[in-house]
């Protein structure tokens, strides 16, 4: 095997299996950006399939529609402790930032909800040309901070749906709201946290996932804040206190 003494210029996603002696064939997307970064062939880089498996290998062709790469070996990453987001359908922008920001902390599972005030919001992250929008981000996200696992992206659901999908898992489940005793102090194995969207969960919202379905209310700042810095500082949190686990 090819030893290889120079560190990885760029990260690319393949969502294809990985390993050494393989070739990768990057698509369009992937050649434009390889462009962008001024990249030539013999460069070292690496390839991510998010699903645990990291290629380090050489361009060897760069083209205006593809570009092909040479693995010498292939990392495997152990998968993070389950850790998953629940978030509002709201502001389009706003949840494709979050997507983002949910792929560079390793977050398992990413599953927008319908909340009463997520239909007065326009225009709202919701239907396929979204959710395919918000797989770029994080795929872009993810070869940006060379991450091995890519978030599962679920299509938006009730929020009756999603509270039956989480109760099916064992990990410990929060919801994000002012007041509420310190997320800082819990140190579950596996957590599934949830964010209101703005304006807040109605009365009866909470009573369904509070009192119903045994969800756990808890705090991460004096203020109220947006759902989206709502969900990356719990995700921050959470990630952290569950990588020690």
């Amino acid at each position: 095997m090819e030893r290889r003494d120079r560190s990885s210029v760029a990260t690319f996603f393949a969502d294809e299996s990985l390993a050494a002696g393989a070739r990768v064939e990057l698509d369009e997307a992937a050649a434009q950006h390889a462009r962008v970064r001024r990249l030539e062939v013999g460069d070292a880089l690496d390839v991510t399939n998010g699903r645990g498996s990291i290629g380090h290998g050489t361009l060897e062709r760069l083209t205006r529609s593809s570009a092909g790469v040479s693995l010498d070996s292939v990392s495997e990453v152990p998968r993070p402790p389950e850790l998953r987001l629940f978030v509002p359908v709201a502001d389009r922008e706003r949840m494709l930032w979050l997507a983002e920001k949910s792929a560079e902390l390793a977050v398992s599972e990413w599953q927008p909800v319908l909340f009463h005030r997520s239909a007065s919001v326009s225009p709202r992250g919701q239907g396929d040309a979204f959710m395919r929008k918000a797989r770029a981000r994080m795929i872009g996200a993810l070869e940006q901070s060379k991450g091995a696992w890519l978030p599962a992206l679920g299509e938006e659901l009730s929020l009756e749906d999603a509270l039956v999908r989480a109760a099916r898992t064992e990990a410990e489940r929060f919801l994000l709201e002012r007041g509420g005793p310190s997320l800082v102090t819990k140190r579950p194995r596996a957590a599934s946290a949830m964010i209101g969207p703005e304006g807040g969960i109605e009365p009866e919202e909470r009573i369904l996932i509070v009192d119903r379905h045994g969800w756990l209310p808890v705090s991460i700042s004096e203020t109220t804040l947006r759902f989206e810095t709502a969900a990356v500082i719990a995700a921050g949190v959470l990630r952290g206190v569950l990588s020690e686990a």
